[in-house]
């Protein structure tokens, strides 16, 4: 009888080593085998750059024919397992400690003091398809301040600013810049006006007031409205409230008018800014290779 109540001890007494190890994470097996996240944006076109990234870094193959409408749903061999977050792109800095990789636009990256030429594991490289545009509601492409403003941003000024100031982290994709005036344009009539444009803080902004100095000395205002969305600076140029928006690309730009039914079309290509991957949670890309 005693064996037998030792026999059944020693029983409960492994199962409970076994369960408090378990509990404890004791399963380094089960830690290997999680899965790798990398959080990209959710929106058509920059999800397609993030994914294409991805493929050229040779971590994901796509399936033949899919381009810049690529979504996850076109991954044909994911070898790694990675676990896709799709999320806003603004939010992605704010995400990036939550998962081992994220690909983010440089725009957000700057703002979060990441640098795209030494914080990025991997990057895109500057085509001028995704240019960053000039954009305006439909009908007001020739108008005198909308011309004067695209010259103000084609300027060999805006070019060195551009070229000084990020490193390679934004590229100038002008390529004959101006003076930063446009002969056509009756400066005199706008002088004691104001232009409005919607852009996103950095580098849009910043790049703007470099044009705003140039329109100063013709004695034009250019007011400068941020927004930190993808989606309220196109609002406001379909309403009339705002002249124009400086934030966006045109693969962006016909996918949101298609969807929304808006009428803005693009002005001039501008600048590009790089897609980079970041590391979250892992340093290196050894993790996927």
């Amino acid at each position: 009888m005693k064996k037998s109540i030792s026999l059944v001890l020693a029983i409960v007494l492994v199962l409970a080593v076994a369960f408090s190890l378990t509990a404890c994470g004791g399963s380094t097996e089960e830690e290997a085998a999680a899965p790798i996240t990398i959080a990209i944006p959710n929106d058509t076109t920059n999800e397609a750059r993030a994914l294409l990234l991805l493929q050229d870094l040779g971590l994901i193959k796509l399936e033949d024919g899919t381009g810049i409408t690529a979504t996850i749903l076109d991954i044909e061999d994911n070898p790694h397992n990675i676990e896709f977050n799709e999320v806003e792109a603004a939010q992605l800095p704010n995400v990036l400690q939550d998962v081992d990789y994220a690909v983010i636009n440089s725009n957000y990256a700057i703002e979060a003091g990441l640098n795209p030429k030494k914080d990025a594991l991997g990057i895109e490289g500057s085509s001028s398809a995704y240019g960053n545009i000039l954009a305006v509601k439909e009908g007001n492409e020739n108008s005198d301040s909308i011309k004067a403003l695209k010259a103000a941003l084609e300027s060999q000024q805006v070019a060195d600013f551009i070229t000084s100031t990020y490193d390679g982290a934004v590229v100038s994709v002008v390529d004959n810049p101006t003076d930063g005036y446009d002969a056509s344009v009756d400066y005199d009539a706008l002088a004691g006006t104001s232009i409005s444009v919607a852009a996103s803080p950095t580098p849009h902004a910043e790049i703007l007031a470099v044009a705003k100095e140039i329109l100063a000395a013709k004695d034009i205002t250019l007011d400068i409205k941020e927004f930190t969305d993808y989606v309220q600076p196109n609002n406001v140029v379909e309403s009339g409230e705002v002249d124009a928006n400086y934030f966006q690309h045109v693969p962006y730009l016909d996918d949101f008018n298609q969807q929304n039914g808006t009428h803005i079309v693009s002005v001039s290509a501008i600048h590009v800014e790089p897609l980079g991957i970041y590391g979250g949670k892992q340093t290196t890309l050894d993790a996927v290779k």
